[in-house]
C-alpha cells in the first residue's frame, strides 16, 4: 500500500503534463477553421435622406475661417435720460488672523453683502463697495464685538 501511495502523485503529475501538452497542440493547430472568421454585420436598414444640417454647409463652404455668429449690433442709447450720481461706499477692515477671518466671513453671510479680500504680505485687507450706508455701519458695529477694526470712506474711482 505505501509503495502505491508513493508512486500515486508523480503518476497524477505525469498524466496531468501529457493532458496539459494535448490539449495545448490542440488548440495551437496550423490547420485553418471555417468557424474562427469574424463575424460581419449586414444591416438591411435605409436611412432616410436628410436634409442638409448646418455643420455641413459650414464644413463644405469655401470660404475659410471663423464665421461669427453676428455680424452687427445695433444699441439704442437714450441720451436725454436724467442721470444721477449715486454715492459708493468703501468699507475697509484688516484681518490679522484666521480666527477673525473665519467671524468675519460668517457676519458677511449674515447680512449678504458681497465682499472681495485681498491678502498680501501685511495680511488680508476685506473691501465691499455698496451704497447702503446704514448696512455698512450696522457690520462695522457687529465686527468691533471681533476685535476687527473697519472704517467707511466715499469711494472714488480713480480713472
Amino acid at each position: 500500500m505505501q509503495k502505491f501511495i508513493k508512486w500515486f502523485a508523480p503518476l497524477i503529475a505525469v498524466g496531468v503534463a501529457i493532458f496539459i501538452t494535448f490539449f495545448l497542440i490542440s488548440i495551437n493547430s496550423p490547420e485553418v477553421s471555417i468557424d474562427n472568421e469574424p463575424l460581419t454585420l449586414e444591416s438591411n436598414i435605409s436611412q432616410p435622406k436628410s436634409e442638409k444640417l448646418w455643420l455641413e454647409h459650414f464644413s463644405n463652404a469655401k470660404r475659410q475661417g471663423y464665421f461669427y455668429p453676428v455680424n452687427e449690433v445695433y444699441i439704442k442709447i437714450d441720451l436725454n435720460e436724467k442721470i444721477t450720481k449715486t454715492i459708493i461706499y468703501k468699507l475697509s477692515a484688516k484681518v490679522e488672523d484666521p480666527y477673525q477671518l473665519f467671524c468675519l466671513k460668517e457676519e458677511l453671510k449674515g447680512h449678504g453683502l458681497k465682499y472681495f479680500l485681498k491678502k498680501d504680505k501685511m495680511g488680508i485687507d476685506l473691501l465691499i463697495y455698496s451704497q447702503n450706508v446704514d448696512k455698512l455701519n450696522k457690520l462695522v458695529q457687529a465686527l468691533k464685538n471681533y476685535k476687527i477694526l473697519a472704517q467707511i470712506e466715499p469711494y472714488k474711482e480713480e480713472y
